[in-house]
């Protein structure tokens, strides 16, 4: 229970720091604000995080998508290359989506806050490192042609990492179709591609 509580009050400081860090930029809030808009003290926001920066690489990492990407390659792969890829690619993108507030700071604030860059790096890298393990495995499997692993997920990571931050900033150019035909067509592309 205590723990439960704990959890909750740092989900709402984070929420906060988001919402404010997201609207007026890292240096435009104080903990202070930060600390009243979630209702607590500004010593409870210290006493949970310590500093803003860490407050900021926190939220970061407890929103983003690494343990829940995890939890699909450990639990949901099917080893068909198109479901799997439509599975991989729609979590992406509601996961990035869900997160764009904090994506968007990300962006913004990266140069000014020191290590924060290789902080949240963490995250895709992660990713890219699964997707180089399904890669391989469907390859020993006889599912897809030989490839360099690595260098495919990099491919397929960047083109929805893209796909991704244009539709997080409004991107004209992908008003011409939904986030989700761009799914199919780009995973149809790769299965193509792939499928011996």
């Amino acid at each position: 229970m205590n723990s439960n509580k704990k959890q909750d009050t740092a989900d709402k400081i984070m929420t906060a720091a988001i919402d404010l860090m997201a609207e007026r930029g890292y240096n435009g809030v104080t903990t202070e604000e930060i600390a009243t808009k979630a209702g607590f003290s500004e010593k409870t926001l210290f006493r949970h995080f310590k500093s803003k920066q860490n407050l900021l690489e926190s939220a970061f990492h407890r929103y983003h998508y690494a343990e829940e990407m995890k939890d699909l390659f450990d639990k949901k792969i099917t080893w068909d290359l198109h479901t799997d890829l439509m599975m991989i690619s729609r979590n992406y993108h509601r996961i990035m989506h869900q997160n764009r507030k904090l994506i968007q700071i990300s962006g913004r604030e990266r140069e000014n806050l020191p290590g924060f860059q290789e902080s949240t790096h963490k995250h895709p890298q992660q990713l890219k490192e699964f997707l180089t393990e399904y890669f391989e495995e469907m390859y020993n499997k006889g599912k897809i042609i030989q490839t360099d692993p690595e260098r495919q997920a990099v491919v397929f990571l960047y083109m929805h990492y893209g796909a991704a931050t244009g539709r997080i900033n409004n991107d004209p150019i992908l008003d011409a179709f939904s986030i989700e035909v761009f799914i199919e067509e780009s995973v149809l592309i790769f299965t193509r591609a792939l499928t011996p």
